[in-house]
């Protein structure tokens, strides 16, 4: 399955807001009924979907990279929910969204794809690149790389930057200070029941 590129306020009408995929909020309709699910019990298989498509939605991944994320995280030892989020997070693109050199992490992807990013002073145009403690995360010296992310701080950085992370927005350098935790993920999200989704395809 291909990477999601139609509508992204379509998508957030029932999983709710999804800061990674867009800024925009829904207004709440008071009128509105959910048809779909108010005569009908809801089975576990469809809870767990959902989970899982909101999570591959906010992160902007494919079924195959979000399969193969969860794979490295049964490996490791730990809790394999966290670990997992732990890997989402500390990927390049999701990192330049939370320091708030871009507005969405398709926004952080398109960045890092066009060479403006690079990392302990070497270009990096990956954006699953995994950001590790002590990287140094830097925008490049051209002016045009330089003007679009300062223009991005001076309208998106709104969010609060997690304590994992340091922005310095005077010398455009953000800092990896450590491996994200679980409470610093601001994505509501029951992460067990997307492994649970994937336990019989690991």
């Amino acid at each position: 399955m291909s990477r999601y590129r139609g509508p992204r306020v379509k998508i957030i009408r029932r999983p709710g807001a999804l800061p990674g995929l867009t800024s925009k909020v829904l207004k709440p309709k008071s009128s509105y009924i959910d048809r779909s699910t108010s005569n009908k019990k809801v089975s576990q298989y469809r809870i767990r979907l959902e989970e899982k498509q909101k999570l591959r939605f906010h992160y902007g991944l494919t079924e195959r990279q979000l399969l193969k994320y969860v794979r490295i995280a049964r490996r490791v030892k730990g809790s394999t929910g966290q670990v997992l989020l732990q890997l989402l997070e500390m990927r390049l693109d999701n990192t330049i969204f939370r320091l708030g050199m871009a507005s969405t992490i398709p926004g952080a992807r398109q960045l890092v794809n066009h060479r403006h990013i690079s990392i302990n002073n070497d270009i990096v145009d990956i954006p699953s690149y995994n950001c590790e403690p002590g990287d140094i995360i830097t925008v490049r010296e051209k002016q045009k790389s330089q003007s679009i992310i300062t223009k991005n701080i001076n309208v998106f950085q709104k969010l609060k930057i997690p304590s994992h992370l340091t922005f310095d927005p005077t010398e455009l350098r953000g800092f990896v200070n450590q491996t994200i935790n679980r409470e610093w993920i601001d994505l509501k999200i029951n992460e067990l029941l997307v492994v649970e989704y994937y336990s019989r395809q690991v």
